[in-house]
């Protein structure tokens, strides 16, 4: 996810993913390589990618690259396929409304249902590093749940307010095919697209055949 210029039905225990965020995403990012971007048109980013199976060395560098990679970009969040990997697994370095910052990874992302209580919609801009330099409102939840594995293989839950919670959805999104000009009207997805071809991108992309 390009960066911008609660009651439970269950109880259940949210990942810390604020206490070392600034250590832990140094970490990440000097042990990785950072790749180019993929952008909206290269077939990676239009299907469901695989479910991640294997926990072992090759995702941990994948991971590390991805900080990496996302840090370059200047972005918040990233999905394996923007990075041309075809597995179901996103970073986020993100902040949330109150300014806190959030860093951690998540393997087979599922977003939870809100209950309609919960179902505060946000309209504010979104943008993509994967549609680079293009901006829409795009209403989501205030509010998002994901569940999905760590690392290890560990199950995991992530709590995320504001546009945190934008993040999660997102990124999210990213793993089953859809870009967020996916979920705008025609008209505004024509915009989006616009403004990507009248701005150069500020980091390394792929480009399309």
């Amino acid at each position: 996810m390009a960066q911008q210029d609660s009651d439970q039905q269950e109880s259940v225990a949210f990942v810390d993913d604020v206490t070392d965020a600034a250590e832990r995403e140094a970490a990440h990012r000097e042990r990785g390589t950072s790749r180019p971007i993929t952008v909206v048109g290269n077939p990676v980013l239009h299907k469901e990618c695989q479910d991640v199976t294997e926990f072992g060395d090759e995702l941990a560098q994948l991971i590390d690259d991805m900080f990496a990679s996302q840090r370059t970009a200047e972005g918040v969040g990233l999905a394996a396929n923007q990075i041309g990997v075809d597995l179901k697994v996103f970073v986020y370095d993100c902040p949330d409304d109150e300014g806190v910052r959030h860093v951690g990874a998540v393997c087979n992302p599922v977003l939870d249902e809100l209950p309609a209580g919960r179902r505060v919609l946000d309209d504010s801009n979104e943008g993509c590093l994967s549609v680079p330099g293009a901006y829409a409102e795009l209403p989501r939840p205030d509010y998002a749940v994901v569940r999905g594995q760590n690392a290890k293989g560990e199950p995991i839950v992530v709590e995320g307010t504001g546009y945190f919670a934008r993040c999660l959805q997102h990124e999210t999104d990213h793993l089953y095919g859809y870009l967020y000009i996916d979920r705008l009207s025609k008209r505004d997805r024509k915009d989006a697209l616009k403004q990507m071809a009248e701005r150069e991108p500020r980091y390394p992309v792929v480009p399309n055949d």
